[in-house]
């Protein structure tokens, strides 16, 4: 499940699982079902 968290004026939807956020329900939601869990492998 997404959450929602208000920053800077605007909602914001964070996965539960990696904490990535999107402007986007949706593309939240779709992200965290395919989350392994993992930190992203793009950040290092």
């Amino acid at each position: 499940m997404v959450d929602a968290t208000e920053r800077d004026g605007m909602t914001w939807y964070q996965c539960e699982h990696c904490g990535l956020l999107f402007d986007d329900e949706s593309d939240a939601s779709q992200h965290e079902d395919n989350c392994a869990g993992d930190d992203p492998s793009y950040l290092q």
